[in-house]
Formats: structure tokens, sequence, C-alpha cells
């Protein structure tokens, strides 16, 4: 499984599926406060492109920040995708979601400032504070313009 796999997954009760097509066949941990909050630990996502939702009657998004907007089944609550509200660049799956996550490699911690101190996970990976987390996500924005 590599780069343009298409992969797929859904919700706890099954009302939303979708198909995303994966960037880089890695899974990322954000340790936000408000992605701890949303997904009730951190939040595992593979970074996507393409996502197609089947059926999106039970979709729910909430807009949580400037930039950036979670979406959810609105039937049984399960975190699916954060993505940016311009409808542009990567989408975050949330790794859970998905019916076959082999073959990613964890490769990268987010916003790790605001990891709290009770736990940590193994291994070495890259890890970017959230104010290297924004300063790429703005200049990613000004290439754009």
């Amino acid at each position: 499984m590599g780069e343009g796999h298409t992969l797929s997954g859904g919700c706890l009760c099954g009302s939303v599926r979708f198909t995303a097509t994966m960037a880089k066949p890695e899974m990322d941990v954000c340790h936000c406060s408000m992605c701890r909050r949303w997904s009730g630990g951190t939040l595992m996502t593979v970074p996507c492109t393409d996502v197609a939702v089947a059926d999106e009657t039970n979709l729910a998004v909430y807009t949580s920040s400037e930039w950036g907007e979670r979406v959810f089944c609105r039937n049984c609550g399960t975190s699916l995708f954060w993505r940016q509200r311009s409808g542009e660049g990567h989408v975050a799956v949330a790794f859970p979601s998905l019916d076959d996550p082999s073959d990613l490699v964890f490769a990268e911690e987010i916003f790790i400032d605001e990891k709290p101190d009770l736990y940590a996970f193994a291994g070495e990976r890259r890890r970017k504070t959230g104010e290297q987390v924004i300063a790429e996500f703005h200049a990613a924005q000004e290439g754009r313009t």
C-alpha cells in the first residue's frame, strides 16, 4: 500500500462510508487540545486527498478554527476527518475509521508542546510544535496565492 492507494472506511454505526486517496503511507498523531477533546484521546490520522462520502445524510461538520473543520457522523458521533475549510489541501482521515489500516508507518507527532506528560509514544519520528505546524500551514497557503 503506497501513495495514491485508495482507502475505505466508515463510522461505528455504518451510516457514513467513504473512500479516500492516501497522500502518504503514514499515520500521524495530533496532541493539540482540540483534537484530544474531539477524539477522546490523541487524533490519529492518515493524510489523504479526494475524500468521497457515499451518502452525506448523516455527515456533520463542526468549524473548529478559522482554517479547519471537523467532520463526524451525526448519528453515532464517530470522528471521521479534519479538513481545511477552504476545501484545498490535505484531509486528515481518522485512522480508527479505516477498514484496513495495515502497512502504514507511524511517521509524525504534531502539537507535541500540548501533549500531556502522562503519556508518550515509544519510538523515534518527526515531532513538531504547534508553532512549527502553523508556520508550515501559512507558508503553504502563501504558496497557493
